[in-house]
């Protein structure tokens, strides 16, 4: 599956190498705001039946490159295919968000858990992987750009497998993680396993870089964060594959609500760590010195102001970050469904037009 790329600038910056201009994607760039999203997912009938469809899974990830000058693509799937795999009953309700049937509570619960075989359970996933690189290849045999594969934390996945589904306040893990901790732990222990395996996987299917979301490591405690998250995190990276068919492959590593742990996140042996809104780039650059690149963090209700407060807004956060390597422009968290998408038009234009000028 190798084949050149037209654009690679989006991975030498995750590498801390020089680059023209900053690259820039967004979280859930594939999405609801996107109204060929609607029509594709209308087609498909559901959420689930469009993820776990590789020929839908493929055009979603392709939409939002056709529109805007994006530089890298990222595999449309869902964070929650691991526990789906183990048999926890995902289903999706209309203006509920995902729901498990059998959420793991009780000692006979997670005495049942098992990492899930991705080749019998979660091969639609790498299915799509490999279809969405050769569909990245264009007539002359160049790759457009590179491809992000992803899967949600441990912990964070660990959150809607004891809650049954998203949760406001966390009450029922954090009951466990206080009373039963060991039941959390071995919770935590087979997650780790099976986001290493499945990240792998992707990986062997053509991804070119990999993301680990813990989009709820920011509901933790100072120190149960690094109990219950970062070091399931660190066994994560420990586990993948950092090199495939002669090329390096990057890992990003995304807490939201993480800022007061960037030292310790990047001593993780990610390559790149993610940050939210409310960083200050300049500073977490300072802060890392050359340990890892920096993916952010334009908090993602800008984009509801006129296009041009969404480029001022462009501008500051590339000016905090200065003329550095190691920066991925990005959202501080997924993109919003209401987001008007003049807005993102102006804020890939201007991220490409005004870090261009830095770099002159």
């Amino acid at each position: 599956m190798i084949s050149k790329l037209s654009n690679d600038t989006f991975l030498r910056a995750l590498r801390r190498q020089p680059t023209d201009y900053t690259p820039i994607w967004l979280m859930r760039q594939a999405g609801r705001y996107l109204p060929e999203y609607q029509a594709t997912r209308a087609d498909a009938g559901s959420f689930l039946d469009l993820a776990q469809n590789p020929d839908f899974a493929t055009e979603v990830t392709l939409q939002p490159l056709e529109r805007f000058p994006l530089d890298a693509a990222i595999l449309f799937s869902d964070i929650l295919t691991i526990p789906d795999a183990m048999g926890l009953g995902l289903s999706f309700e209309a203006g509920e968000g995902p729901r498990f049937a059998h959420p793991v509570r009780t000692e006979a619960d997670v005495a049942r858990l098992a990492v899930p075989s991705i080749e019998t359970s979660l091969c639609y996933v790498t299915d799509a992987v490999s279809q969405i690189r050769r569909a990245l290849v264009d007539s002359a045999g160049n790759q457009r750009v590179p491809l992000i594969g992803f899967s949600g934390s441990p912990w964070t996945l660990a959150c809607y497998m004891v809650e049954g589904g998203g949760s406001a306040d966390f009450r029922t893990i954090k009951s466990m993680l206080y009373g039963r901790p060991d039941l959390l732990h071995r919770i935590l222990d087979i997650n780790a396993q099976a986001v290493s395996a499945y990240l792998n996987a992707q990986i062997e299917a053509g991804a070119q870089a990999v993301m680990i979301f813990d989009s709820w490591g920011g509901a933790l405690a100072d120190g149960a964060f690094q109990s219950f998250s970062l070091s399931y995190i660190k066994k994560v990276i420990q586990g993948l594959k950092r090199k495939h068919e002669g090329e390096q492959i990057p890992v990003i590593a995304f807490t939201k609500g993480g800022g007061l742990w960037l030292d310790e996140l990047a001593d993780s042996g990610a390559d790149a760590i993610g940050v939210d809104w409310t960083v200050n780039l300049g500073k977490a650059r300072e802060q890392v010195g050359g340990r890892v690149a920096l993916q952010g963090n334009l908090d993602p209700n800008a984009l509801f102001a006129p296009p041009e407060a969404v480029r001022a807004q462009a501008r500051a956060a590339l000016d905090a970050y200065g003329n550095h390597p190691g920066h991925v422009f990005n959202l501080g968290h997924g993109i919003n469904q209401f987001t008007p998408i003049d807005s993102v038009a102006a804020l890939v234009d201007e991220v490409h037009r005004y870090s261009r000028g830095m770099r002159r």
